[in-house]
């Protein structure tokens, strides 16, 4: 059974290197832990692409069945879904995260 909300996330985390689903934009988050994945991206100097599920009831349901994750935000780096804010922030803090985004060929600034 083809599932339309699926493919179309399938698309963007195939099309974009770090896909960021979230609420609000990366201009104006609308929740606490979305921005936080905003500020540790833009920090890093991470190219990202966002997805706002509050426009958007399917793509909130459905992003969270297709990551069986049950939180917004949802961070994909080329493809593979990396966490939501609390994982995010301690890869960043570890610096795990610049590790694996450098083994994807992501660009981004050092940690400082």
């Amino acid at each position: 059974m083809s599932n339309p909300v699926f493919e179309r996330i399938q698309s963007e985390i195939t099309d974009a290197p770090v896909m960021l689903y979230m609420k609000g934009n990366a201009m104006f988050p609308q929740c606490g832990f979305s921005a936080r994945v905003v500020q540790i991206l833009t920090h890093m100097g991470v190219p990202f692409k966002t997805a706002n599920v509050l426009e958007d009831a399917e793509l909130r349901d459905g992003i969270k069945q297709f990551s069986n994750w049950p939180t917004i935000p949802q961070l994909y780096v080329k493809g593979e879904f990396v966490g939501g804010c609390d994982i995010i922030t301690e890869m960043f803090q570890s610096g795990e995260l610049a590790e694996m985004l450098t083994e994807k060929g992501v660009p981004h600034e050092a940690a400082a």
